[in-house]
C-alpha cells in the first residue's frame, strides 16, 4: 500500500495544540481551588475545583464537541479528592488523594497494554491528529504500548515521591520539592516520548508498511 508520507508536526505546534486544553483540564481547577482556598476555605475551594472541572465537561458535551482524556481523568479525580476531603477536613488527606489517584490511573495504563488499547494512544490522539494509516502500523502500535508503559511507571515513581515527602516533610516543603521532582521527571519522559515517536516515524518512511488488523 502507498501512503501520502506523514512528519511528526513541529513541537511548536503540538505546543500550541496541547497548552490550552492542559491549562483548562490540569492547570485551571489548581488554580481556582487555591483561589477559592484564600477567600471561602477549604470547602469553598473543594466545591469550586469541582464545579470547574464538571461544568467543563457540561459545556463540551452541550455543544456536542469531544471530551479530552485529561479532562475526564481530572474529573474521576477531582471528584473522589472532593468527597473525602469534605468529609476529613484534612490538608494531608486532600493532597494524598491525587497521589493515590495517579497510581490508580498508572494501574489503568498497565490494564490498557494488557488489553491491547494503550492509552497513550487516546491522549495523543486529544492532541494531534494522526492518519488512521499510521495508526494501524504495527511500528507504530508497539510504540503506544512502550509509551503507555513507560507513562505508567512515571506516574508511579512520581506518586511514591510525594506520598513520602508528604508523610515525612512539612507541607511548605512538600509542595516545593515535590513541584521540581515531578516536573523533572515528566518533562525527562515527555522529552523521551516525542524523540521515540519522531524515530518511529522516520522509520516508516525508510520501509515498507506493515499494517495490522
Amino acid at each position: 500500500m502507498n501512503h501520502t508520507p506523514f512528519a511528526m508536526p513541529r513541537l511548536t505546534a503540538l505546543i500550541k495544540q496541547a497548552v490550552p486544553r492542559l491549562l483548562e483540564g490540569v492547570v485551571a481547577p489548581l488554580a481556582v481551588f487555591y483561589a477559592a482556598l484564600a477567600v471561602l476555605g477549604l470547602r469553598g475551594a473543594l466545591m469550586a475545583a469541582i464545579s470547574w472541572v464538571y461544568l467543563g465537561v457540561l459545556w463540551r458535551l452541550v455543544r456536542h464537541q469531544p471530551v479530552p482524556g485529561t479532562m475526564i481523568f481530572a474529573a474521576i479525580a477531582i471528584t473522589v479528592r472532593t468527597v473525602l476531603g469534605l468529609w476529613s477536613g484534612s490538608a494531608v488527606v486532600y493532597f494524598i488523594q491525587p497521589e493515590l489517584g495517579t497510581i490508580v490511573i498508572s494501574m489503568v495504563l498497565l490494564a490498557s497494554v494488557r488489553m491491547r488499547r494503550p492509552l497513550v494512544e487516546k491522549l495523543t490522539l486529544d492532541y494531534i491528529h494522526l492518519p488512521s494509516f499510521v495508526l494501524r502500523h504495527q511500528r507504530v502500535q508497539q510504540f503506544f504500548a512502550r509509551i503507555t508503559l513507560l507513562w505508567a511507571f512515571v506516574l508511579l515513581v512520581n506518586s511514591s515521591v510525594s506520598i513520602w515527602l508528604l508523610l515525612h516533610q512539612s507541607i511548605g516543603t512538600y509542595l516545593l520539592v515535590r513541584t521540581t521532582a515531578v516536573a523533572v521527571i515528566t518533562g525527562i519522559a515527555f522529552l523521551a516520548s516525542v524523540w521515540a515517536f519522531r524515530r518511529v516515524l522516520r522509520r516508516l518512511h525508510t520501509e515498507a508498511p506493515a499494517i495490522t488488523g
